[in-house]
Formats: C-alpha cells, sequence, structure tokens
C-alpha cells in the first residue's frame, strides 16, 4: 500500500516573503475602492475563510460574487507578481531534499493540502521549483472549504479517482506548521507530522497533539523515516 503525503505550503515548505499580505490590501482596494483597515489573520487558514472574514469587517456581505470577483483578483494579482518571489522569500532548509527523496519512491504520492486557493498554490510552488515533485491535481486547496479538516477527506477523493487507491487514516500524513494543520488531519482522519518552521513552536505543536513534532526539515533520512513511519 502506498503513502499519501499531503504539504501544507507557507512556513512549512516555503516563505513568500510576506508578499501575500500585500497582494490582499493591493487586491482590497483595488476591488472595494477603499484601502482595507486589516486583513484577517492569515497563519493555518484558508483564502476562503481569510477573504470572508476580511470583507465582513469591512462591512462587505462575501456573497458568493464577490467572493469569486475578489479571489479571480487575487489569483491575478499573485500570478502578476510570482516574479517576486526568489528575491522576496525562500524554501525551507531541507524542504527540496524531502520532496525528491519521496517523489522517487514508487510507495508514495505527494500532493498539497493548504489553505492557499489553487493557482496561487501553484504560483508559489512554480516559483522556487518545489511543483516538479507533487501531483497538484489531487491536492485540496483554500477555495474548496472554509475549514481545513473536510479537506484530508477531499484530497483522497481526488487521489482515489486518479489513481484508482483508497487512503484511509494509515496511510494518509498530513506536514503542516500549524495547529489549524494539526487540527486539520485528526479531524479529517490522517496522521500528522509538524515542523516548528513557522510561527508555533515545537512545544505548543506537542501541545496541540502532532503524532510527531520536527525542528525543521534538514534531517533528509529521518524526515522521510518518519513521515513513512507516521504513515503506517
Amino acid at each position: 500500500m502506498r503513502t499519501l503525503v499531503l504539504w501544507d505550503i507557507d512556513h512549512t515548505l516555503l516563505n513568500a516573503g510576506g508578499l501575500s499580505v500585500d497582494i490582499y490590501a493591493q487586491v482590497f482596494h483595488r476591488v472595494v475602492g477603499r484601502p482595507a483597515e486589516r486583513v484577517a489573520p492569515m497563519a493555518g487558514r484558508t483564502d476562503r475563510a481569510i477573504t470572508t472574514d476580511t470583507l465582513r469587517h469591512h462591512g462587505i456581505d462575501p456573497t458568493p460574487d464577490v467572493l469569486a470577483a475578489f479571489t479571480d483578483a487575487l489569483a491575478l494579482a499573485f500570478e502578476a507578481r510570482a516574479h517576486e518571489l526568489p528575491s522576496r522569500g525562500r524554501t525551507h532548509d531541507g524542504a527540496r531534499a524531502v520532496l525528491e527523496a519521496l517523489a522517487a519512491r514508487p510507495d508514495v504520492i505527494q500532493s498539497v493540502l493548504t489553505g492557499n486557493m489553487e493557482r496561487i498554490a501553484a504560483c508559489k510552488l512554480k516559483a522556487f521549483g518545489l511543483d516538479a515533485y507533487l501531483d497538484l491535481e489531487i491536492g485540496a486547496y483554500g477555495m474548496d472549504g472554509v475549514e481545513r479538516p473536510p479537506l484530508v477527506e477531499l484530497a483522497r477523493e481526488r487521489t482515489a479517482a486518479k489513481y484508482g487507491e483508497r487512503f484511509g487514516p494509515s496511510s494518509t500524513v498530513l506536514i503542516g506548521d500549524t495547529p489549524h494543520d494539526v487540527r486539520a488531519g485528526h479531524e479529517g482522519g490522517a496522521r500528522v507530522v509538524a515542523v516548528a518552521t513557522g510561527a508555533t513552536s515545537a512545544a505548543d505543536l506537542r501541545l496541540s497533539g502532532a503524532d510527531t513534532v520536527l525542528p525543521d526539515l534538514t534531517d533528509t533520512a529521518q524526515v522521510v523515516a518518519l513521515i513513512l513511519g507516521a504513515g503506517g
């Protein structure tokens, strides 16, 4: 049986250098016609939730048409500024080596479970050349739902439709850097490997219930072994 490995993107695989916050503010001003007072908290949350909360904070009803217009503008803005990512941001140490090692294994399928909408996720990963190691067709993204936990089963359904294999809790591993990722894995039916590469400390990730906590992704052999061990 193969293992389905689902990666969070921001602060797990890479750091976008603050571009996301800049673009949210830029798009809000362009679409709404006035500066944003604030952008809703982003860490560990979906673009649908961030956009909805940001609009509501400013007294704007996030109807389907408004959400569609706003998120399309976000994606277009990100695509237009994706060239800034390599100079503003970086991949986290060890991330590329782990992705490459897992991609070389016939017993692993890798994709993403991310708060980013699909087009923005693709922009970020392509900017750093990480998309080559991941099957983005089977991932679950930030416009697929407000909350993360249901996205685990959605990714499994997409994987089953493409590969003809079913994955359950013992063969699904989610890797992320926030308590939101840990909750998504546990409530969605996956084992969780948490990495303290974002704003949440290793101690707090343990308190949130992560099955395994790592300081970073630099020890390729250890990370691969723990991911596969968590998967089976």
